[in-house]
Parts: C-alpha cells; structure tokens; sequence
C-alpha cells in the first residue's frame, strides 16, 4: 500500500504542467520602461516660470565676467618688446579707477563710501541696461592688496659673551634677584649656586636637596628664596642666614616648576602627580590642590588678575584657574605634544606655550588663540623667557636657540649653542633660560653644565642685519 502511494504521489508530479518562465529584457527595453516612466512622472509638473529669464541672466553675467579683458589693443603687428608694455597699459587703464568724493557730512555722522568709478545702470527690474550684471575685475588683473600681517621690530641680534662653569650636573632651573645683583642656578648636582650678575663670580653654595633642583624663585617682598627639585620637598630659605626655615610636604613625586604670585604670599608648584598645588607662604599649609591635568605638570605661570593662574602639562593641555575657587576656567587644547614651557608677557595681557609641534600665542583673559609662531623649531622646546622689548627667546633640546619677535612672530635669529670641551654633542641641551630683570642680559642653564651669558650686538645696525620678512599667506588658525 505505501509503494503504491509513492507511486501515485511520483506520477502526479511527472503529470504537473510547467510555468513558462519570463523572456529576459534587453537594455533597451529596459531604457525604454524607465523613460516611459519617468516621463509619467515628471509630465504633469509646470514648468519653470522664470527659466528663460535667469538663462538670460546668466549668459549676460558670463559676459560681463570677461569684460575688463575683452577689447585689448591688437599687438600682433608690434615688435615683441613692447607688447609687455602695451598689455600692461592696457590692464592698468581698465582698473585704475578714480575714487569717488564723498559727501560732506557733519560732526558725528558715519559716511560709508559706496563703490566707487563708472556703475552699469540698472532697471528696476534688477537687469542691467547695458546687459552687464555687475562689474567684476578678474582676478587675474587686480592690483594686489597689502598684507595685514604686523611687521616685525628690528632687532639687534644676540651673541655670546661669557661662559660660567662650576656646577657638577646638568644646570636645571635659574632665577634673578628683583634687584638684579645676583641670580641663582639649581643643577642636578644637588646644589643651588648663586652668582653676581655683572661679574659672574660664585658668591654662595647651599646645599640640602637630595636630588636635582628644577625649580627656583626669589621674592620680591621678602628675604626669602624658593626652590624644589625631585625628592620632591618644596623648601624656603632664608638668605639673611642662608638656611631653610620652611619646608612644603604634600607632592606624591618629583616637583618640576615652582612660581610666586606677584601680590599675595602664596607659592605654586607643579610636579609629576598630575597636580598644581597652592601653598601659604608663612603657615606652609596647603590652600589647594588644583587637580585636573592627566599628566605631569611641567610649567606654570601666575598674575595678579584673573585668571591668575596657567599650568602647562604633559597632557598636551594649557589650564587656565580660577584661584579663589579653586576650579579650572579653561582647558586649551591646542597643542599636540607635551607643553613643556610658558612664558608671560610682562606688559601686554598674554602668554604663549611651546611645544614640540609648535609656539602659539593667547589672550588673557579668556585664553583666546592668537597665532602660530611664523616657524618651527622642529625640537623639544624646553624653555621660554620674554622681555619688555618683545624679544622672545626659546631653548631646545637640541641644543638650538630661537630669538623671536613677540608681535608678528617673526623668528629673526637662530644660533646652537657650544658645548664645553669635554662634552658630548648630545649634551647641548638648553634646560632653563631668563632675562635678566632690566631685559639686555640673557641666561642659559644647559646640559654640558654650564651656565651661558648672552647681549644684544652693540655694533649690529638694520643695514649690518637686514629684516628678511615675508608676511605668511596660510597661517595655520589652530
């Protein structure tokens, strides 16, 4: 019984009719459909009122595009020498364009100058009688317009003049005297060294640290100087007895820049715990612990306005604080490397950052970007020191020093430092730079261990050292 089932069910499907299939279509018949059924689509739409109007429009204004150019004299019978000048004539009688007067207007009333030489009438249609849209010189025959960009102050340029060496380490971190007698270099030799100004000799060494001195700062209000390196202590010393009186405990590791606010008696410190911390001077307790950055906080600068505080990290970031709360106002995020140096205008409201990728500036007090250094130093840029006279100076690893016009950005002078006999060429590195508080004296802290002195050439004149300046047709807006 089921074999005859099977059967069955076997002779039924045999027996099924078959379903013709479809013919395939050509590309032509295909191409054909889908006009038909665009056509359908599209059919019932009305069409454009105002198509021949703006096609009008359109080839009066391709006309007028060329129109300074169009009738030029013909020079092909003229020798070849002067068709330079009978081109050039030419172009000059279709642009030179005679400046309109303006209207007389009284005391306190704004005139705004209108365009100015002949105007195509128009109707009040908006069509141009004389079937030119508007008057548009090419660009190709425009005069070309000044640049915009600030020209760069001459400076003298800046030379070599004398050689300190008696550290035993790598020389890490300088500061000046308010009354430019002496200055201080902190090595890592352990020591701090302090120097006369005008003769260099070595008047002091003290001695405390167990590690190497990074940061250094003398008040201004008081006997006291500042100094913290990477055993991480923060110490006071009192240079009426030339010892440490107060010493700052709270950094988790080393502490790498250390600042005093210009009015109160507060001292900043930035170190490898991520963290900028705000001591009080005299009770040598802690009043904050301004937390945010990612990394290490290698640089910081103060003022007594708001924002009275900006830290540069590691974290490629540029930290603007609200010092009364003790919260961030803003994080610049400009930089694409570590921010390694800060350098404060001492008259104008601003401060620029280094970085490797490059030097830019920003306002104070929002923290606005302004520009790009006009070029790149293509080193780690270690340090930056600035004068009253607009003379930026940046030192890098490398061993090269840049000298920069604060203004416009212009770099105009560059010099590698030397090392000292005996060392390697690996170590030209510059670590710390400061002027001196008058701005003519220039002091760098180096690898070779030494300590260099720079001035401005007095015999150097504008026609001696020309300003080769070229105004930058892309600056870079970020």
């Amino acid at each position: 019984m089921p074999a005859a089932m099977e059967a069955t069910q076997a002779m039924d499907v045999d027996e099924a009719p078959l379903v013709p299939s479809e013919k395939p279509q050509s590309i032509e018949q295909l191409t054909l459909s889908s006009l038909q059924q665009a056509a359908e689509f599209f059919g019932n739409a009305p069409p454009d009122p105002v198509g021949a109007e703006s096609r009008r429009i359109r080839t009066a204004y391709k006309h007028a595009e060329y129109a300074v150019v169009k009738d030029l004299p013909q020079i092909t019978q003229q020798p070849l020498k002067n068709a330079y000048a009978l081109t050039n004539a030419a172009v000059t009688a279709a642009t030179d364009v005679k400046p309109a007067a303006l209207p007389d207007a009284s005391p306190g009333q704004i005139v705004r100058a209108g365009p100015v030489g002949p105007q195509p009438a128009f109707t009040p249609s908006g069509t141009p009688e004389s079937g030119i849209a508007r008057y548009q010189p090419s660009a190709a025959v425009m005069r070309r317009l000044p640049s915009r960009w600030p020209k760069p102050e001459w400076h003298a340029p800046w030379k070599n003049y004398r050689v300190i060496s008696a550290h035993l380490g790598w020389v890490r971190a300088i500061a000046f005297d308010p009354g430019n007698e002496w200055f201080c270099t902190g090595s890592a030799d352990r020591t701090i060294k302090i120097w006369d100004t005008a003769s260099a000799t070595l008047k002091l060494t003290l001695t405390g640290h167990v590690e190497q001195v990074r940061g250094l700062a003398v008040s201004p209000r008081h006997p006291y100087m500042f100094s913290a390196g990477d055993d991480k202590q923060v110490k006071c010393w009192d240079l009426e007895y030339n010892k440490v009186i107060r010493s700052y405990h709270g950094h988790l590791s080393g502490v790498y820049c250390l600042t005093l606010h210009p009015t109160l008696d507060i001292l900043l410190t930035g170190g490898r715990d991520s963290v900028c911390r705000v001591w009080d001077m005299r009770t040598k307790a802690q009043i904050f612990a301004l937390s945010g950055h990612d990394n290490t906080v290698c640089s910081v600068i103060t003022q007594a306005t708001d924002p009275q505080v900006v830290t540069g990290s590691h974290d490629c970031t540029v930290k603007l604080w609200n010092l009364a709360a003790g919260k961030t106002l803003s994080t610049l995020t400009f930089h694409k490397k570590s921010v390694r140096a800060l350098a404060l205008h001492p008259l104008q409201p601003a401060f620029a950052s280094a970085s490797a990728d490059n030097i830019k500036k920003f306002s104070l007090p929002r923290g606005e970007f302004v520009h790009n250094m006009l070029s790149q130093q293509k080193a780690i840029v270690n340090c930056m020191a600035l004068n009253e006279e607009n003379v930026l100076v940046t030192g890098g690893d490398n061993g090269s020093i840049w000298f920069w016009d604060w203004t416009s950005g212009h770099n105009f002078q560059q010099t590698q430092t030397i090392v000292q006999p005996g060392s390697l060429d690996a170590e030209a590195s510059i670590f710390a730079a400061s002027f001196d508080i008058t701005g003519t004296r220039l002091v760098t802290c180096e690898a070779d261990k030494t300590i260099k002195m720079w001035r401005q050439d007095e015999n150097a004149t504008p026609q001696t050292h020309p300003l080769n300046f070229r105004p930058p047709r892309d600056i870079r807006r970020f």
